[in-house]
């Protein structure tokens, strides 16, 4: 009598591994573009965060400059008030480590401009871009 084996021959064992193989290099630039638009939700938030504080601070003082409230560096991003003065400032958020090379700016007049971007990446003077394409949610 003959026995009989079990289990998966070569052939399709690698019919598995190239199809793991498809999957994965469809789903991995996926999932950097997700990992880096949430990276950059990050500044969006603090800038836009910041607005009222400086409107307040405005209010209270009628100057920008000499406001303390600007928002703690993290691992992605380091935060700046520049130009500030009686009627003007320019908060801008720099990228670094994984968000290298996104600028992004506010101005008095809630202006919203993304300065720098990485290559590959298109920039746009009226929005804060969160795509490849220069294109913006907010």
């Amino acid at each position: 009598m003959q026995q009989r084996q079990s289990g998966f021959t070569l052939v399709e064992l690698m019919i598995v591994v190239a199809i793991i193989g498809i999957l994965g290099a469809i789903a991995m630039p996926s999932y950097t573009s997700y990992v880096t638009r949430a990276r950059l939700v990050e500044a969006h938030t603090a800038l836009a965060s910041t607005q009222p504080k400086l409107e307040q601070y405005w209010s209270n003082n009628r100057k920008y400059d000499d406001f303390a409230q600007v928002p703690a560096d993290s691992a992605n991003f380091t935060y700046e008030l520049e130009d500030a003065d009686a009627s003007s400032y320019l908060l801008v958020a720099t990228g670094r480590a994984a968000a290298a090379g996104f600028v992004y700016t506010l101005d008095q007049s809630g202006k919203r401009a993304t300065t720098g971007v990485p290559t590959g990446w298109t920039d746009n003077d009226d929005c804060w871009v969160d795509r490849k394409d220069g294109s913006c949610t907010q």
